[in-house]
């Protein structure tokens, strides 16, 4: 792939996630009745469901910018990891009749991710190696 192409979508597949999150923030920070139910069925209500929503703005507020995209790619794959993790145990995939939207959702943004992150894989190597004290 092209270094255009790779650009483009990698643009594309960062605004998708970014408008997932996003879309998601009023359920989370309004204490809508389904985001309650999940979180208090995961034994993480209310502090988990504001913190997961805060870790989700910054998620698509560091994919945005092309400053941060790189950290935004490695915290939206384990936020949303967890997320998955929680729909393929105490959730299930279907959701208060949701017909298990939410959980392909996450599944979307779990596989754009992914494929973020082996787009931009030397980049967060070299994230990862500057942290880990290496060069």
């Amino acid at each position: 792939m092209n270094e255009q192409t790779k650009n483009i979508v990698s643009k594309l597949l960062r605004v998708v996630i970014a408008i997932i999150y996003v879309q998601t923030l009023y359920f989370k920070f309004s204490g809508h009745p389904d985001s309650v139910y999940i979180f208090s069925k995961l034994g993480l209500e209310p502090f988990g469901r504001i913190g997961i929503g805060v870790f989700e703005l910054i998620t698509a507020f560091l994919l945005i910018l092309p400053a941060t995209y790189i950290y935004g790619i490695v915290l939206s794959l384990g936020v949303i990891s967890g997320a998955i993790a929680s729909h393929l145990g105490p959730l299930g995939i279907e959701v208060l009749g949701d017909g298990g939207k939410v959980f392909y959702l996450a599944v979307i943004v779990w596989v754009a991710s992914f494929i973020l992150a082996l787009l931009h894989r030397e980049e967060i190597k070299a994230l990862l190696l500057k942290y880990m004290g290496k060069k």
